[in-house]
């Protein structure tokens, strides 16, 4: 389908305002440090007829917060950019022996392509960020994210617009 010169200009325009609006807000940086958490599926327990759900997360959910509160100043309201990069570090086999320790192997993989799942990853930050950051994770419109091999350490970095 091509676009008509008239649908060019609405484009141009509406990446105009956008860009306007992206600096007139001031974005938000995050870094949790430490190996980046995955979502986990809820658990269940059963107590005599009854059938009741915990959460098995509270305490990493819990650290996470408390380095992430620190690092937030105020509520984004409207609507929000999420980029997420999670940085993992590369496990020793990925490395040489003796005089070589310290360098990396050609078969070493390029890509983080192991577990966990990028969308858990992501959902654990959503659900730690909700309501100390923005209200609700409804606000966020795009959201952007990436797996890589850390140079130094294991963390994530979330910005926020």
């Amino acid at each position: 389908m091509r676009w008509t010169e008239q649908e060019w200009e609405d484009y141009a325009e509406g990446l105009r305002q956008a860009r306007i609006r992206v600096e007139r807000q001031r974005g938000m940086l995050i870094v949790i440090f430490g190996r980046p958490i995955a979502k986990k599926r809820p658990r269940f327990v059963r107590r005599g007829k009854f059938v009741s759900t915990y959460n098995c997360q509270e305490t990493e959910e819990g650290r996470w917060l408390w380095e992430a509160k620190g690092q937030i100043h105020e509520m984004l309201t409207g609507p929000i950019t999420m980029k997420c990069n999670f940085f993992f570090a590369r496990p020793k086999s990925h490395f040489g022996t003796g005089k070589n320790h310290n360098k990396l192997k050609s078969s070493a993989p390029t890509f983080h392509t192991q577990t966990p799942d990028i969308d858990n990853l992501q959902k654990f930050v959503k659900d730690c960020l909700n309501g100390i950051a923005y209200k609700d994770d409804c606000q966020i419109i795009y959201v952007e994210a990436s797996k890589m091999w850390a140079e130094a350490d294991e963390r994530t970095e979330i910005i926020l617009m």
